[in-house]
């Protein structure tokens, strides 16, 4: 009775821990960035990334190496060290940049889609940040790099 009841309780591990897995996202480090085919240095490149701060969601993980796939639906693997938390976010489609956190203060800019956006704080549905010459505020729906709560 006792091996059944620990085979169970064992089985309800294992599968609790397998579908808690927390998506999360990091961003580059640096301007270039190599990307593997496996989880190691002994793999060979599968292609580079050349844009500090692009957000990448992190989809496994294998000693100091992450499985990353970005907004593209590119995946690989990268070296822990090329990656930070992330606080960016890239556009899915296009936004209007506004001046304050209201659809109804002044619009700044209109952003394409595919634009990298540095956050610089978020508060309910909106986020302040930054892009090249252009800051303002803009609703969480359509951009991809970060958990929206």
């Amino acid at each position: 009775m006792q091996k059944i009841f620990l085979i169970i309780l064992l089985i309800i591990c294992y599968y609790s821990q397998s579908y808690s897995k927390e998506i999360y996202y990091l961003m580059l480090k640096n301007n270039t960035v190599n990307v593997r085919y496996g989880p190691s240095f002994e793999y060979p490149v599968k292609y580079i990334y050349k844009q500090k701060f692009l957000p990448l969601q992190v989809i496994d993980k294998k000693e100091n190496f992450r499985k990353v796939i970005d907004h593209m639906k590119n995946s690989g693997w990268i070296h822990i060290s090329q990656l930070k938390k992330s606080e960016s976010v890239v556009i899915i489609e296009e936004q209007i940049l506004f001046s304050k956190a209201s659809k109804f203060s002044k619009p700044t800019a209109k952003l394409e889609k595919g634009r990298l956006l540095i956050i610089k704080k978020c508060k309910k549905n909106w986020c302040k940040v930054n892009t090249e010459n252009y800051w303002g505020w803009i609703e969480v729906n359509n951009i991809w790099g970060r958990n929206i709560n």
